[in-house]
């Protein structure tokens, strides 16, 4: 019990529940590794008793949490209530002014994140965080219909072998202009980790705070037509190349090859650089190097000693392995720091062009606009785990219980943050990933948004199964979510799919953040296990037929997604029962569908069949519906494919037709399919009507 005690003092379980009346023991060993991570010693009853002491000791004599939240128009904090009578409370702004507050004084400290000393008569006193944050996000202005899409999946005649920026803003203007789309969704568009062959999955970042360059539209730089003479040459064969990149994923079945995109990318940006700023766009370019200061500097540092080193930091020279030494060592390098400007540079004109395609999509009459998305985590060997390393749990990695669908658990290899550490920052690291994230967004989309709450830690070398659950300052992390993001005008998007804790979505649903409704999941599990009636979908929420992780809805109805999982030796069961189950699934779907009057055409038209899974999103409240850009023209494959890696080209296919043939974005737009679908939605401005 002893230790249970110091685990639950720190923030660890030592038993979760998977199902409901089900409760799993986690094992000593890996409480105490996980304490160990946290820099708790619980290696010996000795050891636990002296840290338990500690710990209870700190608890007792501190007078405020490590973070105080104040939601506005809210009473204030418990916390409070605990002060010895006398107490004075001290609070110092962001920009350093400091003034006396009380919790009684109904003004209130502006909305932001301040410092705030608690000083008691018995001497005792207390530094923490105040974080002001209004009590709720706005929500979309009426329903809102967009796409979901994976941006390098979407090739123009322009793009360099994979969906750019440039085709993003083309994107979002077509969609609002012609279709009343509200929003365009993306992948997460963070840094990737540098060499080849790079992980393909955008899941799997260098950087969540910084974007990748490889999404540069080249031609779109402006210093791109003034690269001199003598590089003229250069850049002409720079561009045959990403011509024939291009033509060998539209035209000769080739699979988008990002490496050979981002070697061509970088040939031609250092010609780019050769062209000199003009005083205009030098003195912007100082505004953003001023404005992202040493967190753009640290990723600059990174990508610049990972092209000399390679990227796995921890081989670096010992002096490189810490941010500030690496600082000293770059000053005295002049390759090095060169090297450094020109990737700050490329975060510059990467962040240029991700701000042209969010005025685009608004220009366009888009509601809300790009749609962002935040990964989970970051790569351990990546920029962010290097700049931030006091940051990140050593040795642990975040992933999944055993569930009904895996029953090994999940190891994503990613490093958790350590909620003391962001604690004991007034959580400077998550506020400045969500602003940086928030710049041109109109909304974020929260990949496993229950990490806010409990995060799944597994010790290194140990089996998923033998991880366990470690709690974050939830109501911290909302509140900086809500602060930031009301400070951006956005709304944000929780991806709460899959086994989610009581409490969860109630806490997030109170302060305004969008869940993920997908069709096939959303049953009646407390009823009679049958599809929920379209009305009695929650409102608060984005309702899509499928999402990146899952079958497109037409391999969905034909049950091609089911031979493919055999092909791959995926299928937890025999091809026959397995089959049976899919096809009853699809069945009672289809006849669902036909008796809301849903599928005028009648059960066997698999285009019919995907209009009517949309009309049916549209009978539920969801105050955003988001349709699968590959379902508006019949592709059958997955863009992800969980439980592959070289088995599948998860990450690497264009967007193609029925037929698997490359569909470009200007043969997308022109698509008679496509119009069909995207025509029960409406046209422009008609993102508040429904049909059916």
């Amino acid at each position: 019990m002893t230790l249970a005690r110091l685990a639950e003092l720190h923030g660890v379980a030592t038993e979760y529940a998977p199902s409901e009346g089900v409760t799993v023991r986690v094992p000593d060993a890996t409480v105490v590794t996980v304490l160990r991570a946290l820099d708790v010693d619980a290696s010996t009853p000795e050891a636990v008793a002296a840290a338990l002491a500690a710990a209870e000791r700190d608890a007792r004599e501190r007078l405020l949490p490590a973070t105080l939240v104040l939601w506005r128009g809210e009473p204030a904090p418990r916390a409070l209530d605990g002060l010895p009578p006398g107490t004075a409370l001290r609070v110092t702004t962001e920009d350093g002014a400091r003034l006396d507050w009380s919790p009684d004084d109904p003004s209130a400290p502006p909305l932001g994140v301040y410092r705030i000393e608690a000083q008691a008569p018995d001497g005792r006193s207390s530094r923490s965080t105040l974080v002001v944050a209004p009590e709720r996000l706005p929500q979309p202005p009426e329903r809102v219909h967009g796409l979901l899409v994976q941006l390098y999946s979407v090739l123009s005649a322009r793009s360099w072998g994979m969906g750019d920026l440039g085709d993003l803003r083309e994107m979002a203007g077509w969609a609002g202009r012609t279709h009343g789309a509200g929003f365009v969704q993306v992948n997460p568009l963070h840094a990737a980790v540098p060499g080849a062959p790079v992980d393909p999955s955008p899941y799997r970042p260098s950087s969540r705070r910084f974007p990748d360059p490889v999404h540069l539209r080249i031609e779109e730089i402006p210093e791109f037509g003034y690269v001199g003479p003598e590089y003229r040459a250069e850049l002409d064969a720079v561009l045959q190349e990403a011509g024939e990149l291009r033509e060998r994923v539209l035209n000769k079945g080739a699979l988008i090859d990002r490496d050979a995109v981002w070697a061509a990318k970088r040939r031609a940006l250092e010609l780019v650089a050769t062209v000199p700023l003009g005083p205009g766009r030098r003195a912007e370019y100082c505004d953003f190097l001023a404005e992202h200061g040493r967190a753009l500097e640290d990723h600059a540092t990174y990508c610049a000693l990972a092209e000399r080193y390679g990227h796995h930091w921890r081989d670096w020279p010992a002096e490189l392995r810490d941010p500030r030494s690496a600082e000293a060592v770059v000053r005295t390098d002049g390759e090095l720091a060169a090297l450094v400007d020109f990737h700050c540079r490329l975060a510059w004109l990467t962040d240029r062009q991700l701000g042209a395609a969010s005025r685009a999509a608004r220009e366009a009459g888009m509601a809300v606009g790009v749609v962002h998305d935040l990964a989970v985590g970051v790569h351990p060997d990546g920029s962010d785990a290097w700049a931030g390393q006091d940051a990140f749990a050593a040795g642990m990695s975040v992933g999944a219980p055993p569930d009904a669908f895996n029953a090994r658990g999940q190891d994503w290899g990613l490093p958790p943050w350590r909620p003391d550490a962001l604690a004991a920052s007034g959580h400077a690291p998550y506020r400045g990933l969500l602003r940086g994230m928030l710049r041109h967004a109109g909304a974020l989309r929260i990949d496993h948004v229950m990490g806010l709450f409990r995060l799944w830690w597994v010790p290194e070398g140990r089996e998923p199964t033998e991880g366990t659950y470690v709690r974050y300052d939830a109501e911290a992390m909302l509140a900086v979510l809500v602060l930031e993001a009301h400070r951006a005008g956005a709304l944000v998007v929780g991806e709460d799919l899959g086994t989610v804790e009581p409490g969860v979505r109630e806490a997030l649903e109170r302060r305004g953040v969008l869940g993920t409704s997908v069709l096939w999941f959303e049953r009646d599990w407390a009823g009679d296990g049958r599809p929920l009636a379209p009305e009695r979908w929650r409102a608060g929420c984005v309702a899509t037929a499928t999402t990146h992780d899952l079958p497109s809805t037409a391999a969905r109805l034909t049950g091609e997604h089911v031979e493919l999982r055999h092909r791959l030796g995926l299928l937890p069961g025999e091809l026959g029962r397995e089959r049976a189950a899919d096809r009853a699934e699809v069945a009672e779907w289809l006849g669902y569908l036909d008796r809301l009057g849903l599928l005028p055409e009648g059960i066997g038209d698999e285009e019919a069949e995907v209009r009517a899974v949309h009309r049916f999103l549209l009978r539920t409240p969801a105050r955003m519906v988001g349709i699968w850009l590959p379902d508006a023209v019949g592709d059958r494959r997955p863009q992800n494919l969980p439980g592959t890696w070289d088995q599948y080209p998860n990450w690497r296919l264009p967007v193609a037709d029925a037929s698997g043939r490359p569909l470009t974005l200007d043969e997308l737009a022109g698509s008679p399919r496509l119009h069909r679908l995207l025509d029960l939605f409406g046209g422009p401005g008609a993102g508040a009507r429904t049909e059916g």
